[in-house]
């Protein structure tokens, strides 16, 4: 029996090339997207790579009547769900007193509370099923310290937290969680940032462009946590090593290292 995979944000970037991935490998794919246009290009898209069941549905992350909707349809035509991957999510940039309180509502309301609610609308169905697979794109900005992205850290680091929460609530019911944790990587992620620093666009693309691995990749990488499950899932190996650095010494010492590093990435993206 192929896999039953829903994956929010799919209609573009990762979600859109974990979703071709997982309808080359004959499984069956639903994505939501809140962008009509790229949701049926990316349906026909699927289609094309033999998913003959493929679906996108309109769905916006911030409300739960939407993920309920989704769920019930997915139980009716596939009889459930194998996979959940909490994707969708948005950019904010800017120093904590300089990012407006709306626009921190606007970032937690989807990169955390948009995970929290796909992970609440799907768990009763996998405790019915006795098993399932909840796949959550953090990033590496909920474990590391970027200065000036605070609210988008802070949504990530929610996410993470709430991925080993849920990972020990749901074991008993042979419900896997996997967090996913990547740096920067080419992906459209951009077009919906909001900022305060008019210069942080610009070195936030110079950094997606400089990445050692794509969106594929990437896509790949949290294909084979679908076939062979497990929680942590960094598959950046610099920053994955700064993480284990960041355990090992002293708070001030980790400070200077990052500071250390912006400075030398800023001043790289003005001389480029």
């Amino acid at each position: 029996m192929s896999k039953r995979v829903f994956i929010t944000g799919g209609a573009s970037g990762l979600g859109k090339s974990l979703a071709l991935h997982c309808a080359r490998a004959g499984f069956r794919v639903c994505i939501c997207d809140i962008n009509d246009e790229r949701g049926c290009q990316t349906l026909l898209e699927l289609q094309e790579a033999g998913c003959s069941e493929a679906i996108f549905r309109r769905c916006d992350v911030r409300s739960e009547a939407d993920l309920v909707a989704i769920r019930e349809h997915l139980e009716t035509i596939w009889d459930g769900v194998d996979v959940v991957v909490n994707n969708a999510g948005v950019a904010q940039a800017g120093d904590v007193e300089d990012v407006s309180l709306e626009d921190w509502e606007w970032v937690i309301d989807i990169n955390l509370l948009g995970v929290v609610r796909g992970c609440k609308v799907f768990t009763p169905l996998f405790k019915r099923q006795r098993g399932g697979h909840f796949i959550n794109v953090a990033s590496m900005a909920g474990l590391l310290d970027g200065p000036g992205m605070g609210a988008y850290s802070v949504t990530k680091a929610g996410v993470i937290k709430l991925s080993e929460i849920l990972d020990m609530e749901l074991a008993p019911y042979n419900v896997n969680t996997t967090v996913v944790c990547p740096a920067f990587f080419p992906t459209n992620l951009g077009e919906s940032l909001r900022s305060t620093n008019p210069d942080t666009d610009r070195f936030l693309q110079k950094a997606f462009a400089r990445s050692p691995i794509s969106a594929e990749q990437v896509a790949q990488q949290i294909f084979d946590a679908i076939m062979e499950p497990r929680f942590w899932l960094l598959p950046h190996r610099k920053e994955k090593y700064l993480w284990w650095l960041k355990s090992m010494v002293p708070h001030k010492t980790y400070r200077s290292i990052v500071s250390w590093l912006v400075k030398r990435y800023v001043s790289k993206g003005r001389k480029s």
